[in-house]
């Protein structure tokens, strides 16, 4: 990805957010309630927290409020009603906020369904805060190309890629080594292996570090978080496979790294505040002041490092070895892990489950090279009806 230019945005500045219910969007705005004066919210959308999207829309009184979930928009419309809030529902109308003229959005729309919407918001020339990481993993070619041809600005809102970004050197390109993707390691990181069968939802999505949604939270679990965002960081930062390194870091404190071909590392470190990095691309090219706990290295006083156990975390070689294959291959694992994960939230299926049933996707499948949005739609449906057969095929194992 080339280095972003600043742009010139009007004061206040006009944003929108995508995904606005969930802990980025609601982090998002909790930060924009700190500085009313400096943001103009023009959109705002939810899946189907119908509840929240209400008392957000009548806070920050944006242009429009849509809802995914059409099942709610008779409730979202009376809530607003008498506001001057634009109300819509229903998937098209996630697509058609994003496309309102605004300086700066954030995508946080959970999976691939963000999709659609954030190549809308690519296609009106935004800066895109991007915390869905499905946009490369699923379309990183077609997504990318739609960012260059509209001149949006793509900036990672991913804590990881975050960080890699503010001390990547994008002129020196050629000077850089490797980059190092920090991982907590997870709630699982030390259970003893033959524990790990009988692992629980509730159990799955209890973090150690961060507060997350529950997809997000079940995929650190399994480091196939830290796969996807492995693909993402190949396409943000142009890095061959090869160079991408992962490392175990519990503390959360280290948030990634980048080597040098002189020897030198740099790192970005913070306490695990989601509203740090929120708030770097928020005010980019500028900084503002943020809520975060400030880091005292003294009283935290030590950092440990180690490599990832991939016998515990296969997710990890899964999708390394997706990116390797190229063509259609993230698209797939992005879309048999969604399926599997929802399984597994179900009950329908165990914790060790979910990776075998996205081996098992990908080992079906051929992965033709999607050219279109439409391509990868229709593979990504294609992934997921191969997943169900499989989870369907095998019970609960």
């Amino acid at each position: 990805m080339a280095l972003a230019e600043p742009r010139t945005a009007t004061a206040p500045r006009r944003v929108s957010v995508l995904g606005a219910t969930g802990s980025i969007g609601c982090n998002t705005l909790d930060l924009i309630a700190r500085n009313p004066d400096a943001f103009q919210v023009v959109a705002l959308t939810a899946h189907r927290n119908v509840e929240a999207l209400v008392e957000q829309a009548k806070k920050f009184r944006p242009e429009v409020a849509a809802i995914a979930d059409p099942a709610h928009y008779q409730t979202l419309k009376d809530a607003l009603a008498g506001t001057n809030i634009e109300v819509a529902a229903g998937p098209s109308s996630l697509v058609a906020a994003a496309s309102r003229p605004t300086d700066w959005v954030m995508a946080a729309i959970v999976g691939a369904a963000g999709l659609a919407p954030t190549i809308a918001a690519a296609k009106q020339g935004a800066i895109l805060a991007i915390a869905n990481k499905e946009c490369f993993v699923t379309a990183g070619d077609v997504f990318l190309s739609e960012v260059k041809r509209h001149g949006a600005t793509v900036l990672p809102v991913d804590s990881e890629h975050n960080a890699i970004y503010q001390v990547f050197d994008f002129e020196g390109r050629a000077a850089i080594e490797r980059i190092i993707l920090t991982a907590s390691g997870g709630p699982f990181r030390q259970t003893p292996l033959e524990d790990l069968a009988d692992v629980t939802p509730k159990q799955a999505t209890a973090h150690p570090n961060w507060d997350m949604g529950a997809k997000i939270s079940i995929d650190s679990a399994t480091m196939m978080n830290k796969g996807l965002e492995l693909i993402e960081a190949h396409y943000l930062f142009d890095m061959p496979v090869t160079d991408i390194e992962v490392l175990v870091h519990p503390q959360s404190i280290v948030h990634s790294l980048v080597g040098y071909v002189d020897g030198s590392v740099l790192a970005q470190l913070g306490t695990p505040d989601m509203r740090t990095p929120i708030a770097y691309t928020l005010a980019w090219p500028e900084r503002m002041t943020a809520p975060s706990n400030r880091l005292d290295l003294a009283e935290i006083a030590k950092l440990t490092f180690e490599k990832p156990d991939l016998i515990r975390f296969p997710a990890l070689r899964v999708a390394r070895d997706a990116l390797a294959a190229g063509n259609g291959a993230p698209t797939i694992l992005n879309a048999s892990n969604e399926v599997a994960v929802a399984a597994f939230m179900e009950e329908r299926i165990g914790f060790m489950g979910i990776v075998s049933t996205v081996e098992r996707t990908l080992e079906r499948m051929d992965a033709q090279t999607p050219g279109s949005l439409s391509d990868v739609v229709a593979l990504d449906a294609e992934a997921r009806q191969v997943a169900h057969q499989i989870l369907n095929a095998r019970g609960g194992n």
